[in-house]
């Protein structure tokens, strides 16, 4: 049985050093980090980027609240950057990490080709679900932003979707 991935590739008219900018910018990645159901507060990632150091995952509330936690485990800017992935009650148990790799690389066309591969993800279904409908919103409004000055409408999910 192979291992359940996640892999997204988008390509964007931008230079890898703004791309790196808005993966660790807190300013920037408030602005593309949808809230709950794609709207309400917005997420940050918050971390020096340092190999070793941790990272969260924060809601951008009153308390800060952290979604998910993890370790820098490479950082190359503006190339790669890599990161594992848990919940804060599972965070000292390394079985339930996951891995996500940010691979960035320029074209000879002007744009650059972001590879978003998040790893490990065969003990989490749920993890996979969640991810696999997060990502292309979350590295769609990226785009948006990097590419437009804004992000991508912002409206409330019915329940039924």
């Amino acid at each position: 049985m192979t291992k359940p991935d996640f892999v997204y590739v988008t390509y964007i008219t931008t230079t890898p050093e703004k791309v790196w900018q808005a993966l660790v910018d807190t300013d920037v990645a408030s602005q593309y980090w949808t809230g709950p159901n794609d709207y309400g507060p917005a997420h940050v990632n918050v971390s020096d980027w340092k190999p070793g150091s941790s990272w969260e995952h924060q809601l951008l509330d009153e308390g800060r609240t952290v979604h998910i936690t993890g370790k820098v485990l490479e950082s190359n800017p503006p190339h790669r950057l890599v990161i594992t992935w848990a919940r804060p009650q599972e965070a000292d148990d390394d079985s339930k990490h996951s891995r996500v790799s940010f691979d960035i690389a320029a074209q000879s066309d002007g744009t650059v080709r972001l590879t978003v591969t998040h790893e490990d993800l065969q003990g989490d279904p749920k993890m996979l679900g969640g991810i696999s409908n997060g990502w292309p919103k979350v590295l769609s409004n990226l785009k948006t932003l990097l590419e437009t000055g804004r992000t991508r409408p912002l409206t409330p999910v019915s329940a039924g979707s």
